[in-house]
Order: structure tokens, then C-alpha cells, then sequence
């Protein structure tokens, strides 16, 4: 079972009366309780701009999320996933470090979000679902389960098709007995995302699924 950190005693703003904006609040740490605090509340955060800012906190107006029943699964991806070995937690460290690559595009996983997270891993918050390939491992993804919840937060991928994959034994995993009530958050939609299934859900009604998953307990997998 995972382990309850501290209370960080941070008092985060309230998506509900926060600015007509993605962005809704900035500083605090990234200690483990401040981050499973934010993540009940519908934010997470994302450093921008120079090493050592305030770290910021994010609330999209329009989140990205995953409905279970909508993951588009093309025939080329299940030949693919016939390939391909699915594991959690077998690899942590390797998947974090591969999504913090620097030269990925767009990259804004740093050193103090690599720490924070695998922290949490550590207390069993944190998780990846890894693909495997003969042995050697080729993509993955990881991200905060809390109850229902599984905040997606960052994908890697050696071979094609592979970070699909691990989406694809994600949502297998969240697939149990309470997967009407189980959200699988992705932050913003992308293209990418949206050939994947995700759409885009505003603010309020994010935050009334987010109150129904967090009811719930874990999946068997990361429980």
C-alpha cells in the first residue's frame, strides 16, 4: 500500500473561482504531499522558463482526458502489442529518465521534477507501465495514481508503436470493476492524443470526475 506523506500545509487556489486561465497558481514545493495535494484538487505542475523559477501550477480550462471505453486501437497497434511485453514498475528509473530526455522536443522534465517524482514512486504514488521487447525495454509511460485517478504525465518510445502500447496495457489495467469511474488524465489534448481517442472535458466537469475517482481504491496493479 502506498504511503501517506506529510501534510504540506500549502494552501492551493481553487479551479473553481481561479482566473479564466490555464495557469492558477505559481511557487510552493515539490515535496511528496504538496504533489498528491495538487493532483486532488485538479492541478499539476510544469516549470517554465529558467532552472530555478517558482514552479508553476496548472489547471487547464480544457483537459485532456482518456475515456476508457473510447481508446482507438488501430489493427497495425494490436499487431504491435502482440510484440510487446507489458510491466509495471519494473523499470521506473529508466522510463523517467527516458521521458527527461533533453533533446526530446518540448522537453520540461528537469532534475527537480525527476527527484520529486520518483519520490513518489518510491511511496508508491508514482508508476510506470513499461513495453518490452525481446528482453530489452523499448517505451513506456508513467504518472500519479491516486484512487481512481491516473494522471498521465509524461511517454517514451524506442521502436514504433511502443509508447501506444504501454497506453494500451494502462487502460487494460484500469479496465476492472469500477472503470465507468476511473479517469485517466493526459493534462492537455494533443493531435497525437486525439488520434489515441482524448478529448477535451471544460474545467467544472473535470473537477466533478475528478471528486467521483477519488473515491475509489486503486487498481490491483498498483495497489
Amino acid at each position: 500500500m502506498p504511503t501517506e506523506p506529510p501534510d504540506p500545509g500549502w494552501i492551493f487556489p481553487d479551479p473553481a473561482t481561479a482566473d479564466d486561465d490555464d495557469l492558477v497558481g505559481m511557487g510552493a514545493d515539490l515535496e511528496p504531499g504538496t504533489l498528491l495535494a495538487a493532483y486532488q484538487r485538479g492541478l499539476f505542475p510544469m516549470p517554465m522558463g529558467e532552472a530555478g523559477g517558482p514552479m508553476l501550477w496548472w489547471s487547464p480550462l480544457q483537459r485532456g482526458v482518456i475515456p476508457l471505453d473510447a481508446l482507438k486501437v488501430s489493427r497495425s497497434l494490436r499487431q504491435s502489442a502482440r510484440s510487446m511485453e507489458i510491466r509495471v514498475d519494473t523499470a521506473f528509473s529508466e522510463v523517467i529518465a527516458a521521458c527527461a530526455e533533453p533533446t526530446r522536443d518540448s522537453g520540461w522534465i528537469d532534475a527537480d521534477i525527476v527527484e520529486a517524482y520518483t519520490r513518489l514512486h518510491d511511496l508508491g504514488w508514482v508508476h510506470s507501465v513499461e513495453t518490452w521487447q525481446d528482453g530489452r525495454l523499448v517505451g513506456g509511460l508513467y504518472g500519479v495514481a491516486r484512487g481512481g485517478l491516473f494522471a498521465g504525465e509524461s511517454m517514451f518510445h524506442r521502436v514504433r508503436d511502443a509508447s501506444k502500447v504501454a497506453l494500451l496495457g494502462l487502460v487494460e489495467i484500469l479496465r476492472d470493476e469500477y472503470a465507468d469511474r476511473r479517469l485517466l488524465d493526459v493534462q492537455w489534448q494533443t493531435s497525437h492524443l486525439a488520434s489515441l481517442g482524448a478529448i477535451e472535458v471544460p474545467r467544472p466537469a473535470y473537477t466533478r470526475l475528478l471528486a467521483k475517482a477519488l473515491e475509489l481504491p486503486l487498481p490491483a496493479a498498483f495497489g
